[in-house]
């Protein structure tokens, strides 16, 4: 069975591809603390203590451990929280550390990037996509420190790619959401009334995803070993407004892009590569997974 490495893995949807990695993989779930040696871990779940900042304690874990695939799932996840500089230093040189590490020793690897790295959710003004669904393909124009370090740890990718010839896919998530806790759901843009409502959410047009689905296109790029870099989006087929989503952009921007195909409430972030090169679709909606309940996953006792 082969090893996988997974970086945060400790982590609120870390755990979650834990979880659902551990059913075909040993995994070594890595994380800035260890839970404790007294923990009983689940079966084919092993744990390792590392500051992902730190190149040394990251190589020697690497080659120590020489996985078959690496999913680097450690950052600093919002610019809010945060100074933007921690935030734009932590997650590059994380992201170099442990993608280096992974070309040398011929790991596969697939990683988070984000849907920031197109620059609309967090810009100080809110614009228009050049093109509805947006595809892997749009320009990335971020201007905050989050966003801009996805698109520079797609460039590391990149770079180790030609360098050292492995497979990497970077993974662009939108907004996580958790089963029977859909944050999304409580926004004013959901029960629209003025056009000003939409503003919560227009900053990724409205778009999610559930981080079941974020499992299985994780599982389905490791399985897939994508040839050089590809990147991928991971969202849900609709939006959760409940109504046709470029009703939305119109009424909130006075206008939609010029290529514009949507159709009814279709997702904003097309998934249609993912579909074609890993033979992956989203299979979860919040009509169902709103209400739905489901236990958090468990790495140990």
């Amino acid at each position: 069975m082969e090893t996988v490495l997974v970086t945060g893995g400790l982590g609120r949807s870390g755990r979650w591809l834990v979880n659902h990695l551990a059913d075909s993989y040993n995994v070594v779930c890595v994380d800035v603390d260890h839970p404790g040696f007294e923990i009983d871990p689940r079966e084919q779940v092993d744990f390792r203590a590392l500051d992902l900042t730190d190149r040394g304690s990251v190589f020697d874990l690497v080659t120590d451990l020489d996985p078959d695939a690496v999913v680097h799932w450690g950052a600093i996840p919002a610019p809010e929280r945060h100074a933007g500089g921690d935030v734009f230093e932590n997650n590059t040189l994380s992201t170099y550390n442990t993608l280096v590490a992974a070309g040398r020793v011929d790991a596969r690897v697939v990683w988070a990037s984000s849907e920031s790295s197109y620059g609309f959710p967090f810009a100080r003004e809110k614009t228009l996509p050049d093109e509805l669904p947006i595809t892997e393909d749009h320009a990335q124009r971020p201007e905050d420190p989050y966003g801009t370090s996805k698109v520079v740890g797609e460039e590391i990718a990149k770079m180790v790619v030609r360098r050292h010839g492995v497979s990497i896919a970077s993974i662009r998530p939108s907004w996580i959401q958790y089963p029977g806790e859909y944050n999304c759901r409580t926004l004013p843009s959901v029960e629209w009334d003025d056009p000003s409502d939409l503003e919560a959410g227009a900053g990724n047009f409205w778009s999610y995803v559930d981080i079941r689905d974020v499992a299985t296109l994780v599982a389905a790029a490791l399985d897939t070993e994508v040839p050089g870099h590809e990147a991928f989006h991971a969202a849900a087929a609709e939006n959760y407004l409940d109504r046709p989503t470029t009703h939305a952009v119109e009424a909130f921007f006075d206008a939609v892009p010029e290529n514009c195909t949507l159709d009814g409430d279709a997702s904003a972030l097309s998934t249609a590569k993912a579909d074609r090169l890993l033979d992956w679709t989203p299979e979860h909606s919040w009509r169902e997974a709103v209400d739905e309940t489901v236990e958090e996953p468990t790495l140990y006792d």
